[in-house]
């Protein structure tokens, strides 16, 4: 009899759709699958911004202890949200092709010139009356500091939770908007109307990507979802976050960082953002396909030779390492 592959995954209405997408390839690969749910340590509190908890991996280490007991034999994660370093015994199996890596944002639902907002958002116009000193809300460090250097007389408020209680803290709330990842609303067909794409705001390393892991040796595993992979989307993630760890190690930091595979070439932007807003340092580059595997490290060389040391000293110094980003 086949062996039924157990898939660990978070409970929340986002992390079982990804879970459910992963069991349908299997399932069409001819592969039985089961699912099994669990709640991560970022689920269980939601009001504690993620920066203050403290630790390493709020939404991937449940799974990554019931991996290592047995309990299950592959985990699901959004990508953004996986460390830099795997835990020990625990390895990459596959990368899904990835979805919008974009950040949107969501106005409030009743908020009056909603739609001369959404432009100003979208475009980073000068801001009419009803934009400025406006209050945004976000749970990310990174948009924070993105946002705070586009807008920097607008009030930052923290919010947590699963996509469905973002949207609800929203409605009932006095926030003019709300930043979110493009990918997660659209997933599971939540994305409201009243939002806009925000293409001038570098998104998380591997952000609309999904990963999936196993025990190390695990050769069934590992063979199974080895189908799974997309090779673009790997190696794009893969060069973002070794940006993101030759400069921190952490996913909930002020960085960002963007991989394309265009033709023969990979183009990569990148850019560290001080917490205020106040300091970015940028790079971009364009290497031949053949030369990408390293260029995430190199970039990062770039940006701490370019003034962005002092900001990573700024960022460790205030304490803003965790993993864990929604």
């Amino acid at each position: 009899m086949q062996k039924v592959l157990r898939i660990g995954t978070r409970d929340s209405q986002l992390a079982v759709w990804q879970a459910t997408l992963v069991q349908g390839l299997l399932k069409e690969a001819g592969i039985p699958s089961e699912l099994v749910y669990m709640k991560s340590e970022g689920d269980i509190d939601t009001v504690t911004p993620l920066y203050a908890l403290g630790v390493t991996g709020v939404f991937t280490k449940t799974l990554d202890a019931a991996l290592l007991n047995n309990r299950i034999d592959i985990a699901v994660h959004s990508m953004k949200d996986v460390p830099t370093q795997l835990a020990q015994g625990i390895q990459q199996a596959a990368v899904l092709k990835r979805a919008s890596h974009k950040d949107i944002f969501v106005i409030h639902p009743d908020l009056p010139g909603g739609k001369a907002i959404l432009t100003q958002a979208s475009l980073v116009e000068e801001p009419t009356s009803v934009f400025k000193n406006a209050i945004v809300a976000t749970g990310s460090v990174r948009r924070i500091a993105q946002w705070l250097n586009q807008f920097p007389d607008h009030r930052m408020e923290s919010l947590r939770g699963n996509v469905n209680t973002r949207l609800r803290k929203l409605k009932e709330s006095n926030w003019h908007g709300a930043i979110f990842a493009a990918a997660g609303l659209e997933r599971i067909h939540l994305r409201p109307e009243s939002s806009v794409d925000l293409d001038w705001m570098l998104p998380a390393p591997a952000q609309g990507a999904i990963m999936i892991v196993c025990r190390e040796e695990d050769d069934y595993a590992l063979n199974a979802c080895q189908s799974l992979n997309d090779e673009a989307t790997a190696l794009c993630t893969k060069i973002e976050r070794d940006f993101l760890s030759a400069l921190m190690g952490g996913c909930s930091t002020p960085i960002s960082a963007l991989a394309n595979v265009s033709g023969e070439e990979v183009l990569f932007k990148g850019n560290v953002v001080s917490p205020d807003g106040k300091q970015k340092i940028e790079v971009e580059k364009s290497i031949p396909l053949t030369d990408a595997a390293n260029v995430g490290l190199t970039a990062a060389k770039e940006i701490l030779l370019n003034g962005g040391h002092a900001i990573v000293e700024r960022i460790r110094n205030n304490g803003l390492t965790t993993n864990g980003e929604v």
